[in-house]
Formats: structure tokens, sequence, C-alpha cells
């Protein structure tokens, strides 16, 4: 019999605890009872009885146990059908997985694979096809190796950022990890979407060296230098003999990884902590280019991390606590919270690593470039260093200067989805995003952000935006928090977002990454040669996975046997293998 009760996720009782209050909480609806598609109650049953055998009894979930499975910012809509699934299976290792794909292959059961299943804000652990079965894997949780010297780490799917964080603490290695402004989430599930940190190796994906991969019929492949079975670099390059396959799985559905390589940062004997604000709107655009051509020379050799007023408000208190009137802030309050929070409409983050005199002299030339082209703006910097000749204890570095910018995770951003909330604190924090990769142009980041604010505007909402700041491209996210128990908010989010879309979808851009409901959308941008790169990867998904088991409809990749579905959908995540064709709201 299989358990109707969540699993334990987390040691730790303040991850456990916000865990629970997210997915568990009063505003979250019950699952309702549903089955894989084509799959009769008969064979369902059977799958069931299999996997417990297999896995045990506390490994394999069902009825109210599911509430743990879904999007925790979910909101259902009459007539559109719930991403739910059709049951959850947590395997403790290889074999265990290989359990379970063998019975998904044998009663053509989808999974949906996901590590943690902390990627909120865009569905979380729901599956894209509703009655997949949740395949979660938080409980292959080994570190296998952290090597100190060339600063790298090998993981399993469940390993944290706060555990590979505890783990180097522990023993006192000279490595910082890269983490996420929320520690809770995988290292390898954050990667392979393509996920963002703030240290020298913020950047996730580009840090991978070697992965293992279980594909759908149980085989295990391994990447890189990995792929031999005795070379000592098999975590320490990325150049391979023949084709490299490591891109095929990153927001895939080729493979379940289940090891990863990954580069760390060294332990620098100094960090300086560094800030830039000015005070105007249209200033975005002097940011974008002396940033950006700091970032391609290599003087600011990281991310630089840049957020605009309103979600740094979001962080001090609820929209209700700062502005009392109707629509949105007037520009007139927002001055008022610049003066009070003393900083400006956009603020720019970066740190710079290294030995002592090394980042002053970087710092130095930051000095110049904004004297000379950005004299309105404020820039800061302190020094955080090691005594005499001793690496630097992350831990001594006093907030807000620490934290994920010296590789300390934490929960600290979880709050800013509270930012719409009214007053008395009733409701449900949620939020979504249009997150969109655009030039590090000047001109065309004004014309962005000026029209991303109106979008916002027109429903009544304020722009609450930021960016991470490559050396040729930002990730650009529109922020969209709401009260998911408030249908107005609920309504106005959701044409929000389309607009956004469209807008984007106008101008060439497109997203990094996308909710569940939205993928369809998203992966139908890529239409040169008539979808050649879908069509490309499709047929890799039929080869490598001919039941089309392993997450279908992931990032708008759908195997044979459900590839009608997009068809259907058109484009606007609607199923109708289990329902009415309706469009979901966010």
């Amino acid at each position: 019999m299989a358990s109707i009760i969540p699993p334990i996720r987390y040691k730790d009782l303040e991850y456990q605890q916000a865990h629970n209050d997210l997915y568990l909480g009063l505003s979250q609806l019950a699952p309702e009872h549903v089955l894989p598609p084509g799959v009769s109650q008969q064979d369902f049953d059977r799958a069931i009885s299999e996997w417990v055998a297999a896995l045990g009894e506390s490994a394999v979930f069902t009825g109210d146990a599911l509430r743990d499975y879904l999007d925790p910012y979910e909101i259902p809509q009459p007539g559109v059908e719930r991403k739910i699934p059709s049951a959850a299976v947590c395997p403790t290792n290889i074999e265990n997985l290989q359990a379970v794909l063998r019975v998904a292959n044998r009663y053509s059961i989808p999974v949906w694979t996901f590590s943690r299943g902390k990627n909120i804000g865009y569905g979380g652990p729901a599956p894209r096809l509703p009655g997949s079965v949740a395949l979660d894997l938080h409980r292959l949780d080994k570190i296998i190796e952290v090597n100190e010297k060339f600063a790298y780490a090998v993981v399993e799917p469940g390993v944290t950022f706060t555990d590979l964080y505890d783990y180097c603490a522990a023993r006192s290695l000279k490595v910082w990890p890269s983490v996420p402004s929320l520690g809770w989430g995988s290292v390898i599930g954050n990667t392979l979407d393509r996920g963002a940190g703030f240290t020298p190796t913020a950047s996730h994906h580009e840090h991978i060296a070697g992965l293992e991969v279980m594909l759908a019929d149980g085989d295990i492949v391994r990447t890189g230098q990995w792929a031999m079975s005795t070379s000592p670099s098999a975590h320490l390059s990325k150049f391979s003999f023949g084709p490299s396959v490591e891109g095929l799985f990153l927001q895939s559905n080729l493979g379940v990884v289940t090891k990863m390589g990954i580069w760390l940062t060294p332990q620098p004997q100094a960090y300086m902590s560094c800030s830039f604000d000015m005070p105007n709107q249209e200033d975005v655009g002097v940011i974008t280019d002396l940033f950006g051509e700091l970032r391609r020379n290599g003087t600011l050799p990281n991310i630089c991390y840049v957020f605009n007023i309103i979600e740094w408000s979001a962080i001090i208190g609820t929209r209700a606590e700062l502005w009392g009137g109707e629509g949105p802030m007037p520009d007139s309050r927002i001055r008022e919270l610049q003066d009070q929070m003393e900083t400006g409409h956009w603020s720019v983050k970066f740190s710079l690593y290294g030995g002592r005199e090394v980042i002053q002299s970087q710092y130095n030339e930051v000095q110049k470039a904004v004297a000379e082209r950005a004299p309105t703006g404020r820039l800061k910097g302190i020094t955080f260093s090691g005594d005499g000749d001793r690496l630097l204890d992350p831990t001594k570095v006093t907030q807000p200067h620490g934290g994920m910018f010296v590789g300390v995770p934490s929960l600290w951003s979880l709050p800013l989805v509270k930012y719409m909330l009214p007053k008395d604190g009733s409701g449900a924090g949620a939020h979504s995003a249009y997150s969109a990769i655009i030039p590090l142009d000047g001109k065309v980041m004004v014309e962005w952000y000026a029209c991303a604010r109106r979008v916002y505007e027109s429903e009544g909402f304020d722009a609450m935006c930021d960016f991470f700041m490559h050396g040729r491209h930002a990730v650009f996210v529109c922020m969209l928090c709401f009260d998911k128990t408030n249908r107005q908010q609920t309504e106005a989010i959701d044409r929000i977002f389309h607009k956004l879309f469209e807008e984007g979808k106008r101008r060439g851009f497109s997203k990094y990454r996308a909710h569940v409901d939205h993928m369809d959308m998203v992966s139908d941008q890529m239409d040169f040669n008539d979808h050649a790169y879908r069509r490309f990867v499709e047929r890799i998904k039929d080869s490598l996975d001919p039941n089309g088991i392993l997450s279908p409809g992931k990032q708008g990749v759908w195997p044979q046997k459900y590839r009608h579905l997009r068809e259907s959908a058109n484009g606007v995540g609607r199923d109708s293998i289990h329902g009415p064709d309706a469009t979901p709201k966010l």
C-alpha cells in the first residue's frame, strides 16, 4: 500500500516548515484522483503494487500526499484541467530508479522528473502532462566528492545548496559553492534549468564538468572526460572526444541526470561588496552600457545583479504598507522611497573576489569609468578579508554584504512574494515571472523597461523588475507577485504575463525558462525552418524514449505518443487528453 502522508524533505526544521507552509497550507487545494493518460485503473494499481514491492511503502505516494506535488502557486480555473500527478515515487538509489523506469515502460506510464521541486514560480513539481507520476529524486542526496585542490563537487540530484555548503564548512574546505537567493533547491535541478548564483561560478550550467544520466531504458551514460572510467580529468575539463552531449540534458526530457560534477569557487583572500545606484527610470540605459562594457572587458569578471526600487522595497514591506492609494505607485511616492532607503530607481550589486590588491585595482577602474560616464550615480565598496595571509571566512562577512554573495545559503528572499498581500496579512503570496533574454544595449533596455512598466500599470500593478548582466546579454526578470486568493489579482497577473509575452515576442525576445503552462508557447517561438530545432530534439526523444515516459511536454518537447497535445494546445498550454480545451491561468 502506498503512503498517503507526504515525505519529510528537510532535516533543517526552518526549511521543512517553510516547505509545509508553501505546499501544505490551507490555501492549497487537495488533489483530485487522476489516472495516467491512456492507462486503466487496473494497470495503474498493478504499477503501484510493483513500485511498492521494489521501493517500499514509504517511497510511493498517492491520495492526500500528492498535495506535496502540486504547483504551490496554482490557480485552478473553471473548465481547465489541473496539473495533478497520479502518484509519486521517491527512489533512493540507482537500482530503485531503474525499477521505477522498468514499471513505467511496462505500463506506458509517463513520469515527471524533478530533483527538489523548488522551481517555484514556474510550476514547482507539477507535471506538464496531468496524470504523470511524480518522479521525485530528493532522496538521491549523496555528496560523492568535494575536491578542494581543483575546486569541484560531484553530487546527486537531492543535494541542496545548503547541503553542499554545510558539507564544505564542516570540513573547513577552501571552496565556496555558488548559491542562488534560496538555498533549499537542488544544485543539479537549478543547474540543469540554467539557474544562477552570485559568486564567480554563478552561471551554473557553464561550470558543469561531467554528467551521469540514466536513459529511459535504464541504461547509464556519462559525458565528457567522465565517459572514460579511469580519467583523472573526469571533472577537470570540458574538452571531450567527439560530439559534446551534456547540453542535451539541460532543460531536457531525454534522460534523468543522476550525478553531476560542478566547479566551485576557490576561497579567496578578500572580497569586496560593491553597489551602484542611479536616480531615474531611464538611467537603466547608462547602467546597461557602462556595466556591460566592464563585464565584456574583464574588469568585472562576475555577474552584475541589477534591480529596481519596487523589488528592493518588497524586501522591507508589502505594497499595502508602502502605498495606501489606488492603482500603481506614483513617481512621487517612488521618489520618497528612494530617499527613505537611500537608493536609486535602479541599483547594481556586484562583487569582486581575489587578492586585496587585485580587487582594489579592479574597483579603481570601475571608479574611473563611473566618474566619466555616470557622474550622477553613487558607487560604494567595502572590503572584507582574512586576517594576515589567511583566506576569508564567509561567515565573517556582515549583512547585507554576505550571504549568497559569499556562498552562504538562506531563504532570505522568500518574503518577497508577499508584496501584494493586504495589510492584515491574510491571503497567500505567490509569484510567476516573464524572464526574457535581452541584448545588453542601453537603448533597448530603456525601451523595454518603459514598455514593461506600462503593461504592469495598465493593470494597476507596480513594475517589479531585475536583471542579471552577463557579458553580452541580460536575463531580464519581470517579477509577477500576487495574492493567489484574490481573483482580481490573479486575472490581472494572467493578462500582464500574456501582454509581456506578446511584447517580447514582437521584439524577438524569448524566455530562458518557462512555467509548465507556457512551455509550448516559448517552444513555438523557435520557428526557424519550420521549427527545425524542435523537430531535431523530438527525433532524438523518439529514439531514446520510444514509449514517451520521461517528462512528456517538458520545454515543449513531446514524444510521438503525445505529440497531438501540442497541436491541440496551439502554443497556449492547453490539454485535451483528460478534459476540456481551455486556456489555463498562471
